[in-house]
């Protein structure tokens, strides 16, 4: 066992027979059938049997979506077994006998050390066609390939409380993505700026002269101006907040238990889309230079979005806890004194006189990866939570957590890149006991070991980049070359070439 454990190689993955059809989401059309180029929406890895196979529908349902698989992993029932030992802790990775990943991306990712009962990250990697809804002109155009649009897409998901929310989203969240888009297909195709209105489709009720409408215009002397790239970054956002609140609908029905971390990936039309909502994160690589494309949103970094909300809606707080920070806990017997505090306002420190209100409990405590809004989660964006609740009260959490992602756009047309040129994709797994400037020596180690048109390079990256943070068993746990403790947690990796084989134009 311990061979196979220290073992980085491929083989410790096995294929096995076809999985069954992918569920369909009742709130969303079936997918447009896509062109030859494009990957068809596959479906997961099947979930293992548990116990004697006699599970209840409902306690098969919660199997499905607390344990399987990303399809692309073609894990045979063994194989599933084999990803869900926390003992071994396997890497697993995409066989090299499959089909590659688009844009021969590399993934690799291992099992927590005992954290939950399954492996909560969920991964996808989609190439997703997008036909248009209707032209700009009103007039509905003819359905042809050739006016659509498709995009590549990666996304990564960390689940907390359950594995239901992250596989829910590994399957839907690019669906809610391409129906966003397709409003918008003949607009990013026509380098004139995007109209303000689209035209109201026939028999639409509406006033013919909506000029007694219009108030004042001395402010609206001009028209803000509207990029292209904007319109990607809001339909993101929208289907953000649209598969958060499908999450809300399905929460009892389908087992959507606990919430989880989305980072995405999207490449359109020459420019690459990193949205992040939890604390995974995202660095490009470039000729050994760093470039972050992403940052974590925790109780810490957004300590004044939280204290505002809590400022200006007491209620959300009950009796149980003060927006208002300080370095440590008030005690009963400093009622009176002046102390160190900072509310929503604040990045520095200032003296109050402690009144009673300051005993309870703070909004944000601790520090660090200990920090928690509310005493219970340590992150502050991502999907679900919705049925969240303070330990021992009936107080929700889920009005703190914002399902709102950050975008930030990399064009790669601007530069050339070399096949050592990479995008790394970590769940927080990677991140705890890496650094960004270890990944990028790590990239620099494995890529220079290969030739640059060996397709296999980026998973081999992505399987050192996993072992390196999962470290090897030892007496006391699972350590790193250095004696610390390895990552405990969940690791998930993509490596997608930003200089690969394929035009970007």
């Amino acid at each position: 066992m311990l061979n196979r454990v220290r073992s980085a190689v491929a083989h410790l993955v096995s294929s096995g027979g076809a999985p069954p059809p992918r569920p369909k989401s009742p709130d969303l059309p079936n997918p447009a059938s896509a062109p030859p180029a494009a990957a068809p929406e596959a479906p997961r890895s099947p979930p293992a049997k548990a116990g004697s196979g006699r599970a209840t529908p409902a306690k098969a349902v919660e199997a499905r979506a607390s344990f399987s698989r990303p399809t692309f992993l073609q894990l045979s029932p063994g194989g599933l077994r084999r990803a869900d030992d926390h003992a071994g802790r396997a890497v697993q990775s995409p066989p090299d006998t499959g089909r590659r990943l688009p844009w021969s991306t590399g993934y690799a990712e291992v099992i927590n050390a005992g954290k939950s009962q399954h492996n909560e990250d969920q991964a996808c990697c989609e190439v997703v066609y997008v036909e248009g809804r209707r032209s700009v002109t009103g007039v509905p155009r003819e359905p042809s390939r050739g006016q659509g649009l498709c995009f590549y897409y990666w996304g990564l998901f960390d689940g907390h409380a359950g594995g239901g929310a992250a596989e829910m989203a590994s399957r839907l969240l690019h669906r809610h993505i391409r129906e966003q888009l397709k409003d918008l297909v003949e607009i990013l195709q026509d380098p004139s700026p995007p109209p303000l209105c689209l035209p109201t489709t026939p028999g639409t009720p509406g006033s013919s002269d909506p000029s007694h409408l219009l108030g004042p215009q001395s402010c609206w002397s001009s028209q803000k101006e509207v990029t292209h790239e904007s319109l990607v970054v809001g339909a993101i956002e929208t289907a953000f907040q649209l598969m958060d609140e499908q999450m809300a609908r399905e929460r009892r029905g389908h087992q959507v238990e606990g919430g989880c971390c989305a980072l995405v990936v999207i490449y359109l039309l020459g420019k690459v889309y990193v949205a992040n909502a939890g604390d995974s994160r995202a660095i490009i690589v470039r000729n050994g230079e760093i470039i972050p494309m992403s940052r974590e949103f925790t109780p810490e970094t957004e300590r004044q979005r939280l204290q505002l909300l809590g400022f200006l809606k007491p209620e959300l707080l009950g009796s149980e806890f003060t927006h208002l920070e300080f370095p440590r806990r008030v005690l009963p017997k400093e009622l009176g004194q002046r102390m160190l505090y900072r509310d929503q306002n604040m990045t520095g420190w200032a003296y109050k006189k402690i009144e009673l209100e300051d005993l309870r409990f703070p909004l944000v405590c601790g520090e660090g990866k200990k920090a928690r809004v509310m005493a219970t989660i340590g992150v502050t964006r991502g999907l679900g939570d919705h049925n969240l609740k303070v330990c021992s009260s009936t107080l929700p959490i889920k009005p703190f957590l914002s399902c709102f992602p950050e975008v930030q756009v990399y064009d790669l047309t601007q530069y050339e890149h070399c096949p050592d040129d990479v995008l790394v994709l970590g769940t927080d797994g990677l991140w705890d006991v890496t650094t960004d400037c270890e990944v990028a020596a790590t990239v620099d180690r494995v890529l220079s070991a290969y030739e640059p048109n060996d397709h296999s390079r980026y998973t081999a990256l992505a399987q050192a980049l996993v072992l390196g943070a999962r470290g090897t068993p030892r007496d006391r746990g699972w350590r790193l070359p250095n004696n610390k403790l390895g990552s405990g947690d969940d690791i998930s990796v993509f490596v997608i070439p930003l200089g690969g084989p394929g035009s970007y134009s």
